[in-house]
């Protein structure tokens, strides 16, 4: 016989079911699924565009670039230091313009000593030789000891610096100091052993910071010592 529309319709009810609507989209930018669904179902509300964020290198390089030098860096490179550096095949040296007992140790010396928390060469070894070489010229005593109140600050700064090749060039500095002014530094000392006293827990500084100690007692006579166990009752005297 035959169908009428009707009778298909509802046949094919009986036998699919009833039908449910789809739609489909493209998937949006920034969209990755692509999941295609019933009609706002799973859809996601995420922007079309995200910036860019700039990968670590290139974060580097632009940080560099615009990363302005430090004040010791700034005077060497504009010839602020009376001495270059001389590339040896074993090791390097400092060659000065003039003999270093002719300098004024005002502001040479403070300004050596602010250079010990450089971080790169060749300012590390400028800064490190420099003031080694500054205190073992002669007069260098009297030369030295007014400028101590602006210098210890300085020592201070690089003895509480997180890197350790800082406060290795700091704790070397200050011994360097005190064979120069021996017990006129212990006015000073008590601001210098607290940081000192804060690295002796860390055992790699452990024996060159009581070998330190001991040469401050050593130039400073019996009244560093006084200040070296108020500040750091571990200490063991030499004479003991």
């Amino acid at each position: 016989r035959t169908l009428r529309a009707s009778d298909v319709t509802a046949r094919r009810g009986q036998i699919w079911g009833p039908r449910e609507v789809s739609f489909s989209r493209a998937p949006a930018v920034g969209d990755a699924s692509g999941v295609v669904g019933r009609a706002g179902a799973g859809r996601k509300c995420q922007p079309a565009w995200r910036p860019a964020c700039a990968s670590p290198r290139e974060r580097g390089a632009f940080g560099e670039q615009s990363r302005a030098p430090s004040a010791f860096a700034a005077i060497y490179s504009k010839g602020g230091i009376p001495c270059r550096l001389v590339h040896g095949s074993v090791k390097h040296r400092l060659q000065w313009e003039c003999p270093p007992e002719n300098l004024p140790f005002d502001p040479l010396l403070i300004t050596l000593a602010e250079g010990l928390r450089e971080t790169k060469h060749p300012y590390t070894f400028v800064s490190k030789e420099g003031f080694r070489e500054l205190l073992l010229v002669q007069g260098a005593p009297e030369k030295a000891v007014p400028l101590l109140p602006r210098l210890v600050p300085v020592l201070k700064a690089a003895l509480v610096h997180l890197d350790d090749d800082v406060f290795a060039r700091g704790l070397n500095a200050l011994v360097q100091l005190s064979v120069v002014v021996g017990p006129s530094l212990n006015d000073h000392l008590k601001h210098l052993l607290t940081s000192l006293s804060k690295r002796l827990r860390d055992k790699k500084f452990k024996e060159p910071i009581t070998s330190a100690l001991q040469k401050l007692e050593q130039h400073g006579g019996s009244g560093s010592l006084i200040i070296i166990k108020s500040k750091i009752p571990t200490y063991c005297s030499i004479c003991c």
